[in-house]
């Protein structure tokens, strides 16, 4: 299947490591021209190199941005177009909020969580949309959590800003679809991820048992019976984001393993 998005501008948030990295990866490896960006400028370098040679694309170009910082995002994004020209794909993400229960997070973590978790989304689709009104062509990827669809005990933060995403995701999706403009919503599961790692420990220091212990209850209740790879939810990442996509937009999905019960 031609996926349509050879030379297709893509801007990646939040992608120096984990499921952003992955994507990233996968976008290159399709021929697209891709703008990674974090916070950390070693770290954007080294895998923008890494990326190159695992793609053989070398249209792999970094920026320094930091999701909470209003002025960082513009900049970004002032620097796409003027490179660029235009942009055609924005894949919104970043790192989860405090992990804790409503005793264990204040006012400033509040806050934090959300311009980190929903504002900068936000921000980020207000800067790319004039281009994909112009080109009346645009993806819009809002990389979330399955906690929009069952709610993770232990993340108060990401439970609530997570699900204004979707809030977000849905309203936008159906004022920009005349456009040309799909906007979705993708949620991790258990992903093997730097995340993920971290969350285990936590549990298991919570619970006073070993890690391996805890992963493999959690395992035990993934019905493939394993943690996903960051490549198998990039690849969904990347379909949707492509043209192959032409019609689904609006959505919230779940790539979990079948682990969620809900409907």
């Amino acid at each position: 299947m031609d996926l349509g998005i050879k030379d297709k501008v893509v801007v990646v948030m939040a992608s120096s490591k984990g499921l952003g990295k992955a994507t990233a990866r996968e976008f290159a490896k399709e021929g697209a021209t891709v703008l990674i960006s974090s916070r950390d400028e070693e770290a954007l370098q080294a895998t923008a190199e890494e990326i190159k040679q695992h793609s053989g694309n070398d249209n792999v170009h970094y920026r320094v941005c930091d999701m909470s910082n209003e002025e960082d995002i513009a900049s970004l994004f002032q620097f796409a177009g003027e490179k660029f020209g235009r942009i055609d794909i924005l894949i919104n993400n970043t790192g989860g909020p405090k992990a804790g229960g409503f005793d264990d997070v204040t006012d400033s973590d509040w806050h934090t969580a959300f311009d980190r978790n929903l504002l900068s989304y936000i921000r980020a689709s207000r800067a790319v949309l004039p281009y994909m009104k112009e080109q009346q062509f645009g993806r819009i990827i809002n990389i979330s959590s399955s906690s929009t669809k069952e709610v993770i005990d232990g993340l108060i933060l990401s439970n609530t800003f997570r699900a204004g995403m979707v809030g977000f995701s849905k309203t936008l999706a159906r004022e920009v679809a005349k456009d040309n403009i799909l906007v979705n919503t993708i949620g991790p599961g258990r992903i093997s991820t730097d995340r993920l790692e971290e969350l285990d420990q936590i549990s298991a220091e919570n619970q006073n048992v070993s890690i391996e212990e805890i992963v493999a209850r959690r395992k035990g209740q993934i019905p493939i019976g394993r943690y996903g790879k960051p490549e198998e939810f990039a690849k969904i990442v990347v379909f949707l984001a492509s043209s192959a996509n032409s019609y689904m937009t609006g959505q919230s999905l779940v790539i979990d393993g079948g682990s969620l019960k809900a409907l």
